[in-house]
């Protein structure tokens, strides 16, 4: 049940988002992206300040890191831009396929004949959903794509962190994606005007945006110590579910067979693959050996930043 409030509330987040952007066109996903990224950083120094946590910069895997988590969340922003919610939100969740293909080169893990299937599946499913979109060339489904694969990078190099506080981490990554933002936001072209805030409950939307993106943040993390986090990682795709119903109850998005497919067949194997134990073992020296945990504790631990997910955004992954 907290799982699926948090769901709730990342969709809450992103529908959101595709107002101010697609529908009332009051501000550009670049403002958006910003103001999401300094709000967890503001949340996130205050709660590493309470707690005590030792803030560091180092090593450069923590780059790494931040640095794959910030081109998610820049990604997923320009995607809401793009495409409907629920496209975006079913892309960016093929994350576990990527981290699937990753683990080969990076840990030596050869995927079985099952996840092999299961990638097969997705890209399927990926191909099905975004019909509508390949004729239009829409470079959204591109970047959802792209922001699958930098959240699969972040997580993956989560392993080499395991000795740093969580709170840490976010704290460097929330500074570092304000950062990133912040330069997308000056050097890229915008259609709107800042003024245009003022106009349609602009700031509104951004604040309830916000407000319901830390909700869902904490829902999540409840439901993370509460629950066992492969059941619960699953349970997160029903945000999926949810954006589907807004997306056509909101604002009057068709929906036919093939794209319900292409859903099914991508929400399917993602399921499998955050439910199945996955360890990952690195050929590196002892000290720069991965961890051995599934994906679904990998977001347990990064429950304090924004998938984005971060998780990513995602990931919800990211607290």
């Amino acid at each position: 049940m907290l799982m699926l409030c948090g769901s709730f509330s990342f969709t809450i987040m992103a529908v959101l988002v595709h107002d101010v952007v697609q529908v009332s066109r009051t501000c550009d996903w670049q403002t958006t992206a910003l103001f999401r990224a300094g709000l967890v950083a503001v949340f996130a120094v205050l709660l590493a300040r309470a707690a005590g946590v030792r803030l560091v910069w180092t090593p450069w895997r923590l780059w790494v890191r931040s640095g794959a988590g910030s081109c998610s969340m820049v990604c997923t922003f320009y995607a809401f831009g793009k495409l409907p919610t629920a496209d975006v939100i079913t892309l960016t969740n093929t994350f576990p396929l990527w981290v699937a293909l990753l683990s080969w080169p990076l840990y030596g893990q050869r995927p079985s004949r099952a996840i092999l299937m299961a990638i097969v599946a997705g890209i399927v499913g990926v191909a099905l959903v975004e019909q509508p979109h390949f004729a239009e060339r829409n470079w959204g489904v591109v970047a959802a794509l792209a922001a699958a694969l930098f959240t699969a990078v972040a997580m993956l190099g989560l392993h080499a962190l395991k000795g740093i506080d969580p709170t840490a981490v976010v704290v460097h990554f929330s500074t570092v994606a304000t950062g990133v933002c912040f330069v997308v936001f000056l050097f890229t072209p915008q259609e709107h005007s800042l003024n245009r805030l003022g106009e349609g409950f602009a700031w509104i939307k951004l604040l309830g945006m916000g407000l319901a993106a830390l909700v869902g943040q904490i829902f999540l993390t409840l439901a993370f110590v509460g629950g066992a986090p492969a059941a619960v990682s699953v349970v997160g795709l029903t945000q999926i579910v949810f954006a589907l119903a807004f997306d056509v109850w909101l604002f009057g998005h068709r929906v036919n067979v093939l794209t319900l497919l292409g859903m099914v067949l991508v929400i399917a194997p993602t399921a499998w693959l955050l439910a199945r134990p996955m360890r990952l073992h690195s050929a590196s020296p002892p000290s720069e050996v991965a961890a051995s945990s599934p994906p679904p504790r990998e977001a347990h631990s990064t429950a304090a930043i924004t998938a984005p997910a971060m998780a990513l955004e995602q990931s919800r992954a990211e607290k």
